[in-house]
């Protein structure tokens, strides 16, 4: 069921209809308000301006994260590859010892 709330970024009431719960929505639009308050703080530019470079803005943080968590899923990805090859090396040197165990063994009998 979608939920509905209102939240205000830079003196606007603005309407969210969404999936997700209020305080996710209110962070959001927080988030969004703060960022168009520091545009708005820093550059003489109008308010869509603002918002236009606030939507680029955020854009490239998405972009960044989205890079940055592709590059941690290949690390692991690389860590897990490590991770099964000392595994196989060390079944295959469990393997080896016991080998070795019965050539001892029955050299002692």
């Amino acid at each position: 069921m979608a939920n509905r709330v209102v939240v205000t970024i830079c003196g606007e009431d603005y309407t969210f209809v969404a999936e997700e719960s209020t305080s996710y929505m209110q962070k959001v639009g927080a988030y969004v308000g703060d960022k168009m308050n520091e545009i708005l703080n820093t550059a003489k530019v109008g308010r869509t301006d603002a918002a236009v470079l606030t939507a680029a803005n955020i854009a490239d943080e998405l972009f960044k994260s989205q890079a940055a968590a592709e590059q941690l899923r290949g690390q692991i990805k690389g860590y897990l590859d490590e991770a099964g090859k000392a595994q196989a090396e060390v079944s295959e040197l469990k393997r080896e010892i016991f080998r070795l165990q019965q050539r001892l063994d029955s050299r002692g009998k």
